[in-house]
Formats: structure tokens, C-alpha cells, sequence
């Protein structure tokens, strides 16, 4: 029987990764700071994307096992998945994208380019609503035997106490818990507004572009973005950010531009150099350290949880 294991964080990486091991019969509890809903991943747009970052021979294979969960669950209304269709597409020439045949990616034809746009690629996504998603993520977890609790703990010491088995998923917060000071906050910010009739995604894939630009359908609301502040933690929305967003995503899909605001939203993305997925022992206690995704923690969040299932599997 494997040991009892407590994860920190609950956000999308910390909560998949205890369904994973709560299904695979190890006793769990989630305990975070943050509950789900009021988490950065609650905050996100969001959309399996292909994300660059390293080491890009073990994202590749995140992102790939990830998305063939997530396509399965695409199919099920209770989860907050859909697929849909939709476009990435760049204001000047590039290569194919390497993801392309992941997703069967086919290139636009010129005239279905968006103005200003002169290369494109179409295909079908999973596309997220990040509340719900969460809440059937703990739904499972629940399903599974695994608990949530909100508890912030000061430091892994102070965790180790708890379990003999302490799974660290927790993004910007491992800058203190763990005082990793190459994890780095990058803010983002996303506006909700009205769905005026939209049915597919759009992502501006211009490489070095500096603006993000994206739109996201779901159901009765579209989730635009974005923005993308290295080393700024407020979370306040920013009106004059806000203005910005609309103005761009309504250049791309016109009726935006008179879509009722609904809301907004602020993260703060755990960017890091590398994704930390490894083991360590300290004083008896076997850790396990699985955060530092950056913008792709949907995307990355099941190849790296079923690895984290595996390596811990490994180290007892």
C-alpha cells in the first residue's frame, strides 16, 4: 500500500496531480492556501496550447499525454471541456509550427486570414473553462477518497510533519516555500464579456510579438487576453489593460467590440527556467516538487502528473 500523501496547492497541476495518485490508491489530501476557484489556474482563459518551454524534449511529452486526456474528456458536458475549432495565426512568415501534427494542423487559406494576418494554422482544440474544469477536477479527487483542505503552511518543514510524503505543487508560492528564487511571477490578465455569437478560438501566433492577443469561447462568454507582466504579483485588474485587451481581440472578431463586459480576471503565471518535476528526501520526508509551469499548466498538467505518480512510485 503506498503512503499517505499530502499535496500543497490546488490549483490545476496540484489538483490533477492528486487525482492521479489518489487513483492509483495512495490516501490524499490536498491542502492549499487557495481553494481551487480562487486559484491562478481559476484565473486562466484557457486552452491546451503548445507552449514553449524546458526541457522541451520532456514538455513535448506533457503536452502530448495531456492532450489525449483531455481530448477524452472533451466528450463528456460535466467536465468543462469542449473542442473547438479555431485558428493560430502570425503577422509574418514562419516555419510550421512543431506542434502542427500533434493537433492535425492545416494552413489557412490566405483569404480565411484575419486582417493584418498573413500565415495561419487550423485545427481543433480542447478549449477550458477553468472554474468548472476545477470544480470536477476536486469532484474526482472527492470520488477518488482524496480530501481538500485550506491550510497554508509557512514552510516544508512544517508540511513534513504532516505526511511522509509531501508533494510541492505550488507555483509562484515555491519562491518562498522552498526559496526557489528562479521562479519568477508573470502577471496576466484576461477580460470576460458577453458571447456575441462566436464559435472558434483565435491565438495571435506572431513570433516575439508583444502583445498577447487571444479569444476564447465559452458557451454564453468569450475570454479575451491578454497580458503578460514579468514580476509584477498585483492582482487588482487594470482598467486602462482592460480598454487595451478589448481593442485588440475586437481588431480581430469586430463584434467584440460592443460585447458587455462580464468580468475580469488576474493570475500570476509560475514562470521558472525549467518545469521542476523531480524527487528529494529531506530528513526522512520523500518530496516531490512538481510546479514551475509558467502559462502552460493546462497544458502540461497530465503528462506531469502521471510522471509524478511514477516517480514517486520509483523513489519509495
Amino acid at each position: 500500500m503506498p503512503a499517505p500523501a499530502v499535496v500543497i496547492g490546488a490549483g490545476v497541476v496540484g489538483l490533477t496531480t492528486a487525482v492521479s495518485l489518489a487513483e492509483a490508491g495512495r490516501d490524499v489530501r490536498v491542502d492549499a492556501e487557495l481553494l481551487p476557484g480562487d486559484t491562478t489556474s481559476a484565473a486562466a482563459g484557457a486552452s491546451w496550447d503548445p507552449f514553449l518551454a524546458e526541457p522541451a524534449d520532456l514538455v513535448e511529452r506533457w503536452s502530448k499525454k495531456t492532450l489525449r486526456v483531455l481530448l477524452k474528456l472533451g466528450a463528456d458536458d460535466g467536465t468543462g471541456v469542449r473542442l473547438v475549432e479555431g485558428t493560430h495565426e502570425s503577422r509574418i512568415p514562419r516555419d510550421v509550427p512543431t506542434w502542427a501534427p500533434w493537433v492535425d494542423a492545416e494552413p489557412c487559406d490566405p483569404k480565411d486570414l484575419r486582417p493584418g494576418y498573413v500565415e495561419g494554422w487550423r485545427y481543433r482544440a480542447p478549449v477550458v473553462d477553468m472554474p468548472r474544469y476545477l470544480s470536477y477536477l476536486a469532484d474526482r479527487l472527492a470520488q477518488a477518497g482524496g480530501r481538500l483542505r485550506q491550510h497554508r503552511y509557512a514552510s516544508l518543514e512544517e508540511a513534513s510533519s504532516e505526511a511522509s510524503v509531501i508533494v510541492n505543487c505550488t507555483g509562484t508560492g515555491a519562491r518562498t516555500l522552498v526559496m526557489d528564487s528562479s521562479v519568477e511571477a508573470v502577471r496576466g490578465q484576461l477580460v470576460v464579456v458577453e458571447n456575441p455569437g462566436i464559435t472558434t478560438f483565435f491565438c495571435d501566433d506572431t513570433p516575439e510579438a508583444e502583445e498577447l492577443t487571444y479569444l476564447y469561447p465559452q458557451s454564453d462568454v468569450v475570454v479575451l487576453g491578454g497580458t503578460s507582466d514579468r514580476g509584477n504579483w498585483d492582482l487588482r485588474p487594470d482598467a486602462t489593460a482592460a480598454a487595451d485587451i478589448v481593442r485588440r481581440c475586437a481588431a480581430v472578431e469586430p463584434s467584440l467590440a460592443a460585447a458587455r463586459v462580464v468580468g475580469h480576471r488576474v493570475g500570476l503565471r509560475p514562470v521558472r527556467p525549467r518545469v521542476r518535476l523531480e524527487t528529494e528526501r529531506r530528513d526522512g520526508t520523500l518530496i516531490l516538487h512538481n510546479y514551475g509551469h509558467g502559462g502552460a499548466g493546462l497544458t502540461l498538467s497530465w503528462g506531469c502528473a502521471r510522471e509524478a505518480a511514477d516517480l514517486l512510485r520509483v523513489a519509495e
